[in-house]
């Protein structure tokens, strides 16, 4: 008997149905609108400073900016995490942030620098932090950056943190335990933070400084096979941290001069040792770059030197194949009349002859250095 249609078309399951009707239910109506994330959820902290001290309590970030203004004394400080354009929009409305210093706070990636505009600065650090390693030489990342902008006002602090490493927990934790630094203003914080990042700039030159010293103890060894690409990953590091101190000098500079009103005399004073310090970074790692340029030019000319070596053993070595080679040829041709070819001591004479020369040229080339 002959299946029927029905028996042969394969079933369906009411879940397939169920799955179809539903793409096509979402096709229909359009993508699924997009959750909003709520800005508490970028806010590290949100503090109220009053003459140095914190005021108790959970702030959101109007409602602490109309207590300071209320009050007519004091300022905010609001730190954010990696926070995207929808959700900095609500605190740069707030504070009267300017559009282009929000975009680069939301995108990153920029260079250190400082911008004025109009009552607000904004200044942009690269943070960077050492990633250690069993051996220096080895080709990992040993550098890594993250970065921190701040904008100023006279009654506020905004700091927009980006990577993992570019944490300011620590920094708030020294300012509150210092109630009349904290006294002097917004500026105070810009202090700490710049304070706290060259800090880390000194750390990661002095760890950098180790690891090269290790690198040339390497280098000059005298059976060392050092590879000149793990010198060259370090002295692109070394450029990343460059690139993090270096064009931080001149907004350091224009800070400890007096650039802004913002930032009142007591506290210029600060900014100077903090360039200071600065300078000295920058000035090390200048001399890390020449350095690790001397190094990968010394490998160079290391590995030159080992492969000329080289040649010249193998060219001493095929000197002396070439002496017992070329008289066994020439009585190796057959003719009947040849020089002592019938001489019953003629074997004896050629393998002597063959050793003596080849002595001889063994202790040249030993007295020139090629064996």
């Amino acid at each position: 008997m002959m299946p029927s249609f029905s028996q042969l078309r394969p079933a369906i399951r009411p879940s397939t149905v169920r799955s179809r009707r539903a793409e096509r239910r979402a096709a229909a109506e359009g993508p699924a609108p997009k959750l909003r994330v709520p800005l508490s959820a970028y806010v590290v902290d949100c503090g109220v400073y009053i003459d140095g001290e914190r005021l108790p309590g959970r702030w959101l970030h109007d409602e602490a900016i109309a207590e300071v203004r209320e009050r007519g004394e004091g300022f905010v400080w609001i730190g954010l995490h990696e926070p995207d354009a929808e959700q900095i929009s609500g605190v740069a409305d707030t504070f009267g942030l300017h559009e282009l210093a929000v975009e680069d706070a939301v995108h990153a990636h920029n260079r250190p620098k400082l911008e004025r505009y109009d009552d607000t600065m904004f200044m942009v650090f690269k943070t960077v932090r050492y990633v250690g390693h069993a051996d220096p030489t080895t080709t990992n990342e040993i550098v890594e950056t993250g970065e921190v902008m701040a904008f100023l006002g006279r009654d506020f602090v905004v700091t927009v943190r980006h990577g993992r490493y570019s944490g300011l927990r620590e920094v708030r934790r020294r300012l509150e335990e210092d109630p009349e630094q904290l006294a002097l203003g917004p500026a105070a914080v810009l202090h700490g933070i710049a304070d706290h990042v060259v800090d880390t700039y000194i750390e990661v030159c002095s760890q950098i400084e180790d690891d090269i010293d290790a690198v040339e103890a390497e280098v000059f060894s005298p059976r060392s096979m050092m590879n000149p690409e793990q010198i060259y990953v370090m002295k692109r590091e070394v450029l990343d941290l460059r690139r993090a101190v270096m064009p931080l000098v001149g907004p350091m500079r224009k800070l400890s001069e007096g650039y802004s009103s913002l930032v009142p005399h007591d506290v210029r004073s600060y900014f100077r040792d903090v360039d200071d310090h600065l300078g000295g970074v920058a000035e090390q790692v200048a001399g890390f770059n020449e350095l690790l340029t001397t190094l990968v030019d010394a490998v160079l000319a290391k590995i030159s030197m080992r492969q000329n070596n080289d040649m010249r053993k193998i060219t001493a070595y095929a000197g002396l194949i070439s002496v017992p080679t070329m008289i066994a040829g020439v009585y190796g041709m057959n003719f009947d009349n040849m020089p002592e070819l019938h001489w019953d001591f003629g074997y004896p004479m050629v393998l002597l002859v063959i050793a003596a020369i080849c002595g001889l040229l063994y202790r040249n080339f030993r007295q020139n250095g090629w064996l």
